[in-house]
C-alpha cells in the first residue's frame, strides 16, 4: 500500500494553551508551542487559534513522489484544485466537509514491539510469586501514535468517494447510511465518518499498549476532573479495539485505543456492511447521548455559517 498512515492533524480551537495542557495530561509531549508528539510518531497534533473547534487539516503519509503525483491526477480529474507546498507535500480541500487533506512523503513509522506482561489465565498460572506490574503504573498513558480521526459529514457516500477515488483509501467496514471506516495503512481504519446534518470533528484516537494502560491513562485524567470521561471502558465491534473516550476543554473527544484489527496490504479483507446494532460497540456501557450528538453543535453550526 503506497499510503501508510495518518501522519498528523491540525485542530482549530478557541484556547490553544488550555487545550495543550489537557493533551499533556493525556500523555502527549509538547515539542513546540501548540505542537504535541507521541512516543513513536513524533509531532502528530498541531493546535491553532480559531473561533470554533474544528479539524483544519489532516496529513496522510505516503511512500514517495509517485504517490503524490497519482493523487494530484485523481483530484484534477474531478475538478479539485491541488496545492503544492514548500515542503513538497500537496493538499486538496475536501469538497464535502471543507478541511484540507494533505499528503506528504514521510518515512514509515518504526513501532517498537511491545512485550505483553505475563498474565495468569484460567488453568495456566504463568506469573508466580509476583504482583502484576500494572498495579504500580502511575501518571499519564504514553500514546505510541495517532491512529485515526472521526468526523461527521452531511454526505457519507460522497465523502467516502473522495477518500477512495482521490486519496486512495480502502473501505474496511460500514453500517450503511450511519458510519464508515476506511484505511490507508494496515490499521483497520485511519478515518471514520458518521452521517450527520452538518460537518463537525468528533474525535482523534491514540494507540496505547494494552487495556491496563487505557485504565492508567483514564485514572490520571479523571483524578484531575471526573467530568472528562465521555464513554468507556468498552470494545468496539467495527475494528475490535478496546476504547475509552474523553473530552478536551474545547469539546473535542479523544480516545485511547488498543488491540485494533490489522489488515496486511496483501490480505483479502472482506469489507462488510453491518447492521446498525453493530456500528458502535460489542461490549461496554451504552454511549451517552452527547457522544452521538455533542453539546456544542449549535456553536459549530454558527461557526460554519460564518466561515462561508
Amino acid at each position: 500500500m503506497a499510503l501508510h498512515g495518518m501522519a498528523e492533524i491540525t485542530l482549530g480551537v478557541p484556547d490553544v494553551a488550555a487545550t495543550e495542557t489537557f493533551y499533556n495530561e493525556f500523555g502527549l509531549t509538547t515539542s513546540a508551542p501548540g505542537v504535541l508528539a507521541t512516543s513513536d510518531g513524533g509531532d502528530q497534533l498541531r493546535l491553532v487559534q480559531r473561533s470554533y473547534r474544528h479539524l483544519v487539516e489532516y496529513t496522510v503519509a505516503a511512500d514517495d513522489q509517485d504517490d503524490l503525483s497519482r493523487i494530484s491526477a485523481a483530484a484534477e480529474a474531478k475538478g479539485l484544485p491541488v496545492t503544492t507546498h514548500d515542503d513538497g507535500s500537496i493538499s486538496v480541500v475536501d469538497p464535502i466537509c471543507g478541511m484540507r487533506a494533505r499528503v506528504a512523503v514521510r518515512p514509515r513509522l518504526s513501532i517498537a514491539e511491545y512485550e505483553s506482561p505475563v498474565m495468569n489465565t484460567p488453568g495456566h498460572a504463568a506469573r508466580l510469586n509476583d504482583r502484576a506490574p500494572a498495579i504500580f503504573a502511575q501518571g499519564p498513558a504514553t500514546p505510541r501514535k495517532l491512529g485515526h480521526v472521526l468526523y461527521a459529514t452531511p454526505d457519507l457516500s460522497a465523502s467516502m468517494s473522495f477518500l477512495c477515488d482521490v486519496l486512495g483509501f480502502k473501505v474496511s467496514d460500514t453500517s450503511e447510511g450511519i458510519i464508515a471506516f476506511l484505511r490507508c495503512s494496515e490499521d483497520h481504519h485511519n478515518i471514520g465518518m458518521v452521517q450527520a446534518p452538518i460537518h463537525f470533528f468528533h474525535h482523534s484516537s491514540w494507540m496505547v499498549n494494552d487495556v491496563d494502560e487505557i485504565g492508567q491513562g483514564a485514572q490520571n485524567l479523571l483524578a484531575g476532573d471526573p467530568s472528562r470521561s465521555v464513554w468507556g471502558l468498552g470494545r468496539h465491534f467495527l475494528g475490535s479495539n478496546l476504547f475509552w473516550y474523553f473530552r478536551d476543554p474545547m469539546g473535542n473527544y479523544t480516545e485511547y485505543y488498543a488491540d485494533l484489527d490489522q489488515i496486511p496490504s496483501a490480505a483479502e479483507w472482506e469489507a462488510r456492511n453491518w447492521a446498525p446494532d453493530k456500528s458502535l460497540f460489542a461490549w461496554g456501557p451504552p454511549p451517552p447521548p452527547e457522544f452521538l450528538e455533542p453539546r456544542d453543535l449549535d456553536s459549530i453550526a454558527a461557526g460554519l455559517a460564518g466561515a462561508k
